[in-house]
């Protein structure tokens, strides 16, 4: 029988374990604050319960998306991606929601969320550039420029 090749793209494997355990707590961010999102969606009430109910809908269905993509971004480095609600809890920044906030203070909690999955995702990018790790540093990206334009989008609702 055959031996699984060894990964040789170009990063050392101390680099991808590296970039994989930052992608891991991105991952983590990005579950936790999916599962509030969802959670806000099915529980807001209040004179704006339409248009946070559509609006929490189409975020947490575009963190469910991107859980996919980190995931497999963090296969491809040759890792394992973690898995499981707990042990997902435990890699993030972001804790979960305990308790059932009113309209705008969902808000609040996920302009927060927003922007701890922004630095999380900040924080991987020198560890990407200094592997030469481009397609990492796109993926990194991408998620900055969501998570910083959802955070504004939400924090425009609190403006008076």
């Amino acid at each position: 029988m055959a031996s699984t090749p060894t990964i040789n793209i170009g990063i050392s494997e101390a680099q991808r374990n590296e970039i994989a355990e930052g992608l891991s707590r991105l991952l983590a961010d990005t579950y936790v604050l999916y599962g509030k999102t969802h959670g806000f969606h099915w529980n807001v009430t209040g004179p704006m319960f339409n248009t946070l109910h559509l609006m929490f809908m189409g975020q947490y269905t575009e963190l469910w998306n991107a859980l996919d993509v980190i995931a497999e971004r963090i296969r491809a480095l040759g890792v394992v991606a973690p898995h499981g609600g707990s042990t997902l809890a435990g890699l993030a920044s972001i804790k979960e929601a305990d308790q059932q906030p009113a309209a705008l203070d969902m808000v609040r909690e996920l302009v927060a969320g927003h922007e701890a999955v922004a630095r999380t995702a900040r924080s991987v990018f020198p560890l990407a550039e200094a592997a030469s790790d481009e397609p990492t540093a796109d993926l990194l990206t991408q998620r900055l420029q969501i998570h910083e334009k959802t955070a504004w989008m939400l924090r425009s609702l609190l403006e008076e």
